[in-house]
């Protein structure tokens, strides 16, 4: 039996200080875990573009200081009281939306929400009520309740997943967000069938995800929509059978998927969080049962529709973590990858430390690498 830990760890992280700037790297205080709270040791974290949503786009200025970072690995260094699912040694992702298993959501196989988990991270600010973590007296807010921009972190056990030990921790990390959004959009939420037609709006990590989550659902035809050209070799390799330029046409991307595909696609699934896109992606289905899927994430619009969109048989739906509860179906994608039955390798472009974080940033903001990995700690 191990005991409980009760000493501080001071460690590396990067820290948000004020929203539009850069993150500094700072040596911040890690608390001991809490009761129901697991300490973890971050081996790598990926930059997601929700972590540059935050720290670019919000608006509030209640979620400063934080650290970033939502989609990694790591190992477990101590554990709170009450903690009996995990020990130290064992090799976990955390997730930003928990699963407490005791709700009425939890014990619903109709939704992965958790009516514990917006209690802890209030939307509009994208911050765990609570933190562990602190620099120079000064808390920090736990961005999603995870915090991965850091070499140690602490997270409530219901948010975290542990995962097989031989897993590659540097691989395995893009399954705590984008690549879970993305495929679980297609096979979870939007129930893509064999045979039909669908539509990718978006071609970063979450959208090149989707496109691999049609294939394997057994797509017959898969469109992948962009702006940037560039991208489309990319969603060749994760099945895309047709690639759409909207620049490249004169009239609405709607009508040329309508032209495409006579009348229109079975399945559209949005990744791009633009407000023009989601409706253009809900007009590009087949009028009669189209399901379009709204995955990118906005809160600074709102969305403008016609009921007549809507009537005549199509649905439209959102999705969240892809639709996966994440304590049971991070494992499963954790042993899908194991199997070779999905591709994580290939949304890799970039390899940096932490140090190198702002340089990851810069990346993503200028559209040049579909998933930087940072190293944080050795195994």
């Amino acid at each position: 039996m191990y005991s409980l830990a009760t000493a501080v760890i001071v460690c590396k992280a990067a820290v948000a200080w004020e929203p539009k700037k850069p993150v500094k790297i700072e040596e911040i205080e890690v608390a001991p875990p809490q009761a129901d709270e697991v300490r973890i040791k971050i081996v790598a974290t990926a930059v997601c573009h929700t972590d540059l949503y935050h720290l670019l786009e919000s608006t509030n200025k209640d979620g400063f200081p934080t650290v970033l970072g939502h989609e990694a690995a790591g190992i477990v260094e101590s554990v709170g009281e009450g903690v009996t699912e995990f020990q130290p040694g064992d090799k976990v992702i955390p997730v930003f939306i928990s699963q407490c298993g005791e709700c009425r959501f939890c014990k619903s196989p109709k939704t992965n929400q958790c009516e514990t988990a917006w209690t802890r991270i209030p939307l509009d600010l994208m911050v765990s009520v609570q933190s562990r973590l602190s620099c120079n007296g000064k808390r920090l807010h736990q961005f999603l309740g995870t915090s991965t921009f850091s070499e140690y972190t602490v997270v409530h056990q219901t948010a975290l997943a542990k995962i097989d030990p031989t897993a590659p921790l540097d691989k395995v990390c893009l399954i705590g967000c984008g690549i879970s959004t993305g495929y679980g959009a297609a096979v979870n939420t939007a129930k893509v069938e064999p045979g039909s037609t669908c539509a990718v709006f978006g071609l970063g990590a979450v959208g090149l995800a989707a496109v691999m989550g049609c294939k394997n659902a057994g797509a017959e035809r898969i469109i992948a929509v962009d702006i940037n050209a560039d991208k489309f070799e990319k969603a060749k390799v994760f099945g895309a059978t047709d690639f759409v330029n909207p620049k490249d046409h004169n009239k609405p991307i709607n009508q040329v998927l309508a032209d495409m595909t006579n009348g229109g696609v079975d399945y559209s699934i949005e990744c791009t969080g633009k407000v023009e896109v989601m409706r253009s992606a809900l007009e590009s289905c087949v009028g009669s049962w189209g399901v379009s899927v709204i995955v990118g994430w906005t809160d600074l619009y709102d969305v403008a529709f016609r009921s007549s969109q809507l009537v005549t048989g199509r649905t439209w739906k959102g999705s969240v973590f892809g639709g996966f509860k994440g304590k049971h179906g991070v494992p499963g994608m954790v042993k899908a990858y194991l199997d070779k039955k999905l591709k994580l390798d290939e949304f890799i472009t970039h390899k940096m430390t932490l140090d190198q974080v702002n340089d990851a940033i810069d990346l993503m903001k200028q559209c040049k690498c579909i998933r930087t990995v940072l190293t944080v700690c050795q195994e």
